[in-house]
This record gives C-alpha cells, structure tokens and sequence, in this order.
C-alpha cells in the first residue's frame, strides 16, 4: 500500500504544469468572450470562425503532446515566468524564453497587417492562454521547486502536488461545468469592477500572482475543506480578474492602430 502511495505522489509531481488546467483556462476565455469590444469580437471571429475563447484558451496546453520540436522545446517555457523577488525583471528572462517574452512576440505577430493568418491564429491563442496562466500564483514561481510540482500535498486524503490543487482540484471541487462557473463569475463582476480591472500591463499581473503565492503554501500538507474555503475568494478573483483582463488586452490589440511607417525624406 504505501509504494502505491509514493508512486502516485511521484507521478503527480512529474506531471506537467497546465496552468488552471483545462476548466480554468475555459472559464476565463468564456468571460473574456463577455468582455470584447465590437471591433475586437469581429476580429477574434474572423481568425477563429465558430471557435470560442473558451475553446482557443485550452489549444496551447491540448497541443503539448505534439511531438514536432517547435511544441516539446520551443514552446514548453512559453507558460510561466520566474521571479525570485518581488516584481518580474526583463534581465531575469531565461534564453530559451517565458511567458512574457511570448506574450510580447504573440502581439506584435497579431498586430502585424502582414501576418498570415495562421500566425495570427496561432498568436491570439497563445495570446488569451498566456494572460491565463499569468494570473495563477504558481505560474510565476520561485524556480526552486517548479511552481509547486514538487511540493507533495494530499487533496481530501488523495496524493497529488500544491501545483495540480491551483490548477485543477480547487476548481473542480466546486462541481460546475466551465460554463456553469464562468456564469456563476460573470454575474458577480461590476462595470466598475471591469474598469478597475482594465490594467494591460503583464509585469502587474505577475506582482499580483506573486503576492497571492506566497500566501498559499500550506503549514500542513493534508488539503481538504479548511484549505479550500480559505482560498476560494482568491481562485474566483484570479479567475475573474483574467477573463476581464484578456479581453481589455485584446480589445487594446484589436482597437488600437499600428503606428504608421514614415519614410525618411532625401
């Protein structure tokens, strides 16, 4: 009993970080989708057709298992940052590329009159899957034990890591589907609430994401009711704050001439 209890904490701990997991990243891209601007819906439906937010903000994790090198090497930083202080540095970014330095590429691909629309296509998905991730405390972690991968935890007597709780079980035990909760969200949100919130600035959701992460590890490693009433306020406002900040962020995308190219006079 007890090796088959070392082996599941060891392969929860080796699974990969999927930031809110597949229900959480839905449940920001639906209210995003709530959010958009005219100009900006018309353009997301014009990239995407019959596919949602809700749907596009899933594709970078669901492509993972792609064994082309761009998806296993290229793209696998793409998904958090680190910070070992208080606030992202620019100086701090790993050669290889994180969150920040994609969602900067991603932009100016979805900004760029000239882009393919496959690459467009590609950018805003990554583009509304990366401001996910951004808002989940893990996601900008310490980089001393992998966004919390590697601490063990049980959840309601389960083994598992304090990564895949953020990601995945903190939500699920609410038992609503992704529409049901991303509702259940968007009724509690407030047009003074969407202009508070309306900060396109990635270096203040990750100060933000900080500041909650170093407040959710736990003294006690067996997760069950106490720790899940004790953060569920802050899970559903890290959920909110991201689908209204997707949408201010695309709709600035969207909404916001490129400046024109002026040519040097002779």
């Amino acid at each position: 009993m007890r090796k088959s209890i070392l082996l599941a904490a060891s392969l929860a701990i080796a699974t990969p970080a999927h930031a809110w997991g597949p229900v959480g990243h839905r449940i920001t891209g639906a209210i995003a989708d709530e959010n958009l601007s005219g100009l900006a819906r018309a353009n997301v439906r014009l990239l995407l057709g019959t596919e949602d937010l809700a749907e596009a903000a899933t594709w970078p994790d669901d492509m993972k298992s792609d064994p082309d090198v761009f998806w296993q090497k290229q793209a696998s930083p793409w998904h958090y940052v680190t910070v070992a202080g208080e606030d992202y540095n620019a100086s701090d970014r790993p050669a290889a590329g994180d969150a920040m330095t994609a969602l900067s590429r991603f932009t100016a691909t979805l900004r760029d009159l000239k882009s393919a629309p496959d690459d467009k296509r590609l950018a805003l998905r990554f583009i509304v899957h990366i401001i996910g991730d951004l808002h989940q405390p893990l996601h900008a972690g310490t980089g001393s034990d992998r966004g919390g991968n590697t601490v063990s935890v049980t959840w309601f007597g389960k083994p598992t890591n304090l990564h895949s709780v953020w990601d995945s079980a903190l939500i699920e035990q609410r038992s609503l589907s992704y529409s049901e909760y991303a509702a259940w969200l968007s009724r509690s949100i407030t047009p003074a609430d969407v202009i508070a919130w309306n900060e396109r600035d990635p270096a203040v959701w990750i100060h933000e994401s900080i500041a909650l992460r170093k407040t959710i590890y736990p003294a006690d490693p067996a997760l069950s009711w106490d720790y899940a009433y004790a953060h569920r306020t802050e899970i559903d406002d890290r959920l909110k704050h991201a689908g209204v900040r997707i949408a201010a962020y695309l709709n600035w995308v969207f909404d916001t001439p490129l400046p024109a190219k002026t040519t040097a006079k002779r």
